[in-house]
């Protein structure tokens, strides 16, 4: 969409109220860009799920009164308005042409379809891309990130219109060091060298020296599509740190695991990790007695909203809600209650002063969007790896992995460094005021 295009919208929009020409002539439209068909798909399908989930839960729709999901989300109305959801899939066998391919459906969503809000995706690296295009330089709309948990996303990256309601990678490394005295005094990362990668890999060297750990050595990092890791492990446990970080993502994380198990790492060095999607980690399990933060599992919160998504999910997809899909159900509530808030009118100039500072009840219990780079806080986890088991769920037998709980972690404790900069550096100061309130 061109700048003139977004002109000539506005200057429209100044003659017709906004909630009465969205409800009379078009829908509120969002558009996620997603991968469902790539390397990232298992966590595309999971946070597209959670969304339309939070959707109908925040518009308080049951799905179980209709015939299917399609027809329950037909019926959300957000501030009198009906909302349609276009979901656009850039996944490919490659993850170097994610990027392009995340911008060339983030352009076809706002050229062709005109979509209001752009959300997405799970790939960090695309995520930027996109989130570059809905600055107010570009398309100038509002952009909910997804699973994309590179923290230069609210950090070097960040323009006005971005917010985040997953977590990322900065909260993964804060949850683990509020642990620190199980891994011991020295460290290395082992990360895929893409922007999660070295993103979560900077989290952890901001976190764990703060809690009293150090890098035993420079971190080590493979290409995201790397089998074989044995000579990165051995690389590793050569370095004499006490503690293996691992940052893996998608279904590389197979190997990964089967590879730490055989070359018995375990017996030498504590694994400090993040949990995968349940189908990733049934088919090879890490090590039991693995350190991971984990960013969602079912079992975890004992929230209502908690209940509801667990019990709506199994009846829409014989599945348990997995790693990613809280996140997106959170980002829905999210967008709901800042539209509810703005009459409808999803611009930024009217949802970010609607977005700052909001609290609100979601799957995990409090969420608070902090007001200077617009990172939601929530609480988090830490858990212990003990192994796999058989459930029955809705008609289908699913493998799931199981935990022991070792830590939650407060909304606080696990709040990220703010790391704006240049012009957007002072606004780092409005989070401090939030937590004076």
């Amino acid at each position: 969409m061109s700048r003139k295009f977004m002109l000539v919208a506005m200057l429209l929009l100044m003659l017709v109220p906004f909630g009465a020409q969205a409800q009379d002539e078009e829908p509120l439209r969002v558009g996620i860009v997603t991968d469902l068909s790539g390397g990232l798909s298992i966590y595309g399908v999971e946070f597209t799920n959670g969304f339309n989930l939070g959707l109908l839960y925040a518009a308080g729709v049951d799905p179980s009164e209709y015939e299917s999901l399609e027809d329950a989300l037909a019926a959300v109305e957000v501030a009198g308005n009906s909302l349609e959801v276009l979901v656009r899939d850039y996944g490919s066998e490659s993850a170097v042409n994610d990027p392009d391919n995340a911008a060339a459906a983030t352009r076809e969503l706002v050229e062709t379809e005109f979509v209001d809000v752009v959300v997405g995706p799970p790939s960090s690296s695309a995520a930027v891309q996109v989130q570059a295009l809905t600055s107010p330089e570009e398309y100038d709309l509002l952009f909910m990130g997804g699973p994309g948990a590179s923290p230069a996303i609210t950090g070097e990256n960040f323009h006005i219109n971005t917010f985040r309601i997953c977590r990322n990678a900065l909260q993964d490394a804060q949850t683990l060091a509020q642990q620190g005295d199980a891994f011991g005094e020295s460290y290395i990362v082992l990360a895929s060298d893409n922007a999660f990668g070295r993103g979560t890999a900077a989290g952890f060297d901001l976190a764990f020296p703060a809690a009293g750990i150090m890098p035993a050595a420079e971190g080590i990092y493979a290409p995201s599509d790397t089998t074989e890791f044995t000579p990165f492990l051995q690389q590793a446990m050569d370095s004499g740190a006490e503690t293996l970080v691992q940052v893996w993502a998608g279904g590389g994380g197979i190997p990964l695991a089967q590879q730490t198990i055989e070359l018995g790492v375990l017996d030498t060095m504590t694994i400090a990790t993040g949990t995968n999607s349940n189908d990733i980690t049934a088919a090879a399990p890490p090590p039991i007695g693995s350190l991971a933060y984990i960013v969602y599992n079912h079992t975890l919160p004992d929230t209502e909203i908690n209940e509801w998504l667990v019990e709506k999910h199994i009846e829409a997809f014989n599945d348990v809600p997995d790693l990613f899909t809280e996140c997106g159900f959170a980002t829905a509530q999210a967008l709901v209650l800042g539209l509810e808030a703005t009459e409808g009118n999803p611009f930024p100039e009217a949802m970010i002063p609607a977005l700052e500072g909001l609290s609100f009840e979601g799957p995990k219990g409090t969420y608070t969007i902090q007001a200077g780079d617009h990172q939601a806080l929530a609480p988090q986890y830490m858990i212990e790896f003990t192994g796999t088991e058989e459930v029955e769920v809705g008609e289908a037998t699913l493998t799931l992995p199981t935990y022991n709980l070792v830590a939650a972690v407060s909304p606080e404790d696990s709040a990220p460094l703010c790391l704006l900069s240049g012009d957007f550096a002072e606004r780092c100061a409005m989070n401090d005021m939030m937590g004076d309130e």
